[in-house]
């Protein structure tokens, strides 16, 4: 795993800035894995990353459905594992097709079994105060690394 490169959002609308900026750089087989508290702005990441890459779409946290796809110029399989239980339950969910169909962008993406970690880039939202957060990606393996080449360009403050 490479260094830290952190971010600064200073509304939901700049955490959602954010996710559009990143999307560009992502191809089908990617794996984001987002990690943070209740309310840390996670599915508002995904909804700016959602709607560059499938405009019009209607975001929402998968956490009864599980996954929600959308449909765009990569599609974006957006998962919640929140309510699963350990490795068999999120096994079962077949994480491969979604991956061989579009990007996997994973809440509570810790909870990801190691082997989808190796090439993942993990993005950490820390809630401050009002609205502001600091957004924090790391990259393992060689997609991991150029999604954090593309997350290192990307200006500082949002």
């Amino acid at each position: 795993m490479i260094g830290t490169a952190d971010k600064r959002s200073a509304s939901e609308a700049g955490t959602e800035r954010l996710g559009a900026a990143l999307a560009p750089a992502l191809r089908t087989g990617d794996v984001l894995a987002l990690s943070g508290p209740l309310g840390a702005g996670k599915t508002r990441f995904v909804a700016g990353l959602v709607h560059a890459l499938s405009p019009g779409a209607h975001v929402r946290s998968p956490s009864f459905t599980l996954v929600n796809e959308h449909a765009g110029a990569v599609p974006v399989f957006h998962l919640d594992l929140y309510r699963l239980d350990g490795v068999r339950d999120i096994e079962s969910l077949g994480l491969e097709e979604y991956a061989e169909r579009g990007v996997l962008v994973v809440e509570w993406g810790e909870r990801l079994p190691h082997a989808w970690l190796a090439e993942a880039l993990h993005v950490t939202l820390a809630p401050g105060e009002n609205d502001t957060r600091t957004i924090s990606a790391k990259g393992n393996g060689e997609r991991g690394r150029h999604l954090h080449d593309a997350w290192c360009a990307l200006p500082e403050a949002w």
